[in-house]
């Protein structure tokens, strides 16, 4: 039975993206060249890879001569927000919060990331409340 096609990043996937979002449209070859040297993949595995990634929306072509250039159609920080979204999904039942509490109580947080987490959490309620509840006279 042939693998579930997924619509989140593979880990081969997310390398050949960071070389497209990095240095933009791009030959196969010049994915290839802009990898790591430990990476050693060969050119049909990273053109597999780009075809795959083309299928999931990721990329586009453009024909040039002979050449396919390719770009990315999703920016990262859109991979980012919907991977973060797939995590939630599957391993919180959709609860950001138990996300980031199991981020928090993993790897702690000192004073300063503490700081700037109630901070940001006051600019995103419209009230600088960080709970979101109007404060009452």
């Amino acid at each position: 039975m042939p693998p579930t096609k997924s619509a989140t990043l593979t880990e081969a996937e997310l390398r050949l993206m960071d070389v497209l979002w990095q240095q933009g449209p791009s030959t196969v070859q010049q994915v290839l060249e802009a990898l790591p040297k430990k990476s050693q993949l060969a050119y049909n595995s990273v053109l597999t890879t780009i075809r795959i990634l083309e299928k999931k929306g990721y990329l586009r072509h453009i024909k040039d001569g002979r050449a396919h250039v390719y770009r990315p159609l999703v920016e990262r920080a859109e991979a980012t927000r919907s991977e973060i979204r797939h995590l939630a999904s599957r391993f919180f039942k959709n609860s950001h919060e138990m996300l980031v509490l199991n981020i928090l109580q993993e790897h702690g947080v000192d004073a300063e990331e503490l700081d700037r987490l109630q901070k940001l959490l006051q600019e995103t309620q419209p009230d600088g409340n960080p709970d979101g509840n109007k404060e009452t006279e």
